[in-house]
């Protein structure tokens, strides 16, 4: 029985010619260039689905960078506050220092003022009862914070460590009604004690003679008494004087330096202690 259809030529003459017509157009592209429009529209056309397969890519090396550049602003951003922050202490510290030299030239036996040490810490929580003025830092028992430890923004005092945790810590701000401060007048040295109001403005000076030689717009600073508080950080400006002589003391209000309201970060600082060198008396005792 004859087949209806005759087979077409073998496979290995198609190719054969499959072959020789490649080498064919091969040659006339590479010496005729005849196929240069044909190829420009071929890539035309196929150039719009390179772009969507490169578009993931894309995408994602985008969002990389993209993400990883702001990771990196955040972090430098979080440095430059932490190095103003020190930046600021440090210029207070030299206003303190160049006032007491002054001092110390009429006074040779004056103390010299120890360093200190200073960490930065970031508020974690504020206290939500409108009674007390209290918040909460990142930093406790693990960073050597103690009970009683200043802390000041690049401003002035802040407060001090009420309690302190393994990780973190609450201060007890200058402006809660609980917390008081011995502090002496920049302008005269007379010494005062002022006490939180409850209101983040406002402190009230207590127990101001009449005959008190304080105005407003007299900047406090602390003054060293009690051990907590070095000396010289500037607490308030006193904003408002009365005396009226039928009262026993004469009503004054100061107004904190620090922007309480404002705190995001601060210092805390710690006291250094003095070395104690052994007087030669006592070394010659020892030999």
């Amino acid at each position: 029985m004859n087949p209806i259809f005759k087979h077409g030529p073998s496979a290995q003459h198609r190719l054969v010619l499959v072959l020789c017509c490649s080498m064919l157009l091969i040659f006339f592209d590479h010496k005729l260039q005849s196929f240069d429009s044909v190829r420009g529209y071929l890539q035309s056309m196929v150039s719009p689905l390179q772009y969507i397969a490169n578009a993931p890519k894309q995408m994602m090396n985008w969002a990389v960078e993209n993400l990883a550049t702001r990771k990196q602003l955040i972090k430098e951003n979080q440095q430059f506050k932490s190095q103003q922050l020190l930046f600021n202490e440090q210029a207070i510290q030299l206003d303190i220092l160049r006032r007491e030299n002054s001092r110390l030239r009429s006074l040779l036996a004056s103390p010299v003022r120890p360093q200190v040490k200073k960490m930065v810490a970031e508020i974690l929580a504020v206290d939500t009862d409108p009674y007390s003025h209290q918040i909460l830092i990142n930093k406790g028992l693990n960073d050597d914070v103690y009970e009683g430890q200043p802390v000041i923004d690049d401003l002035g005092v802040v407060g001090q460590v009420l309690h302190a945790g393994a990780t973190n810590s609450r201060i007890l701000l200058i402006s809660d009604v609980s917390h008081a401060i011995p502090l002496r007048i920049k302008r005269n040295g007379v010494r005062l004690i002022a006490s939180g109001s409850g209101n983040i403005r406002r402190l009230i000076v207590n127990h101001v003679a009449h005959s008190t030689d304080i105005e407003e717009g007299d900047i406090l600073v602390t003054s060293g008494l009690g051990g907590k508080f070095p000396e010289g950080y500037p607490v308030a400006q006193v904003t408002y004087v009365q005396k009226d002589e039928t009262r026993a003391f004469a009503q004054v209000i100061a107004e904190p330096i620090a922007q309480i309201d404002r705190l995001r970060y601060m210092l805390l600082l710690w006291p250094e202690p003095v070395e104690e060198f052994a007087s030669p008396q006592t070394a010659t005792e020892d030999k």
